[in-house]
């Protein structure tokens, strides 16, 4: 598939190294420019773009990046990708770093479905819970024992069916959280949150969620 990353920190690097080596045409975009890429571009053969260009052709897109950055990606950023693109938010709301986000805090509004509002396109939340090294040191053939299971929300089933046979092919096992709506079962402060478990724990760790945020995660 074509695959477009914004974001080249930890988890949108790891992401490009794991899916150029699986054959994918990735192109990665990052905020300060494709300049700024050389070394990622050289490392994964991944095509290094301006912001802007990074959805063209895509029929897969990552978000990864701070939710502070959100607003300030060009209007219009998805422009030009395929028609049915699945849209992946990576996305956490941390108050001490991205400030107060009114939409999540006083509209009550999930993160993911404050991000998708943002940028006018639905998206898939997953990867938010995920630690960025195992991207590279977890990835496990499906029906192995212990393999990792990483919950996956989205309104767009089409769209999330897209994205969890990607993450299978990734070498991860799925479950699913529900819509947009439901992905407060896995934001930070939930017990699913970093869980490095499989897909019944990871089942269980979701019912036991609450959506009331946690303290630490409000603003």
């Amino acid at each position: 598939m074509k695959i477009g990353i914004i974001g080249a920190g930890n988890i949108g690097g790891n992401l490009t190294r794991r899916l150029t080596a699986l054959g994918h045409d990735v192109s990665v975009a990052n905020s300060r420019g494709p300049e700024t890429l050389t070394d990622l571009a050289k490392e994964t053969g991944a095509t290094p773009v301006p912001v802007e260009e990074a959805a063209r052709g895509a029929e897969v897109v990552v978000v990864t990046i701070p939710l502070k950055a959100i607003p300030d990606l060009p209007a219009g950023v998805l422009d030009g990708a395929a028609a049915d693109v699945a849209v992946i938010d990576t996305g956490n709301y941390y108050p001490q770093r991205d400030g107060r986000i009114a939409g999540i805090e006083d509209e009550g509004l999930t993160e993911s479905a404050w991000t998708a509002r943002e940028i006018g396109h639905t998206v898939i939340k997953a990867f938010n819970g995920t630690y960025a090294q195992d991207i590279l040191d977890r990835p496990l053939p499906p029906g192995t024992p212990d393999r990792q299971a990483l919950p996956v929300a989205g309104d767009d089933e089409q769209a999330k069916a897209k994205v969890r046979s990607l993450i299978d092919e990734l070498g991860f096992d799925t479950v699913d959280t529900g819509t947009l709506a439901d992905s407060w079962r896995q934001q930070p402060g939930t017990p699913v949150y970093g869980l490095r478990a499989g897909t019944d724990a990871v089942t269980k760790a979701l019912s036991e969620a609450s959506p009331e945020r946690p303290a630490d995660f409000r603003g």
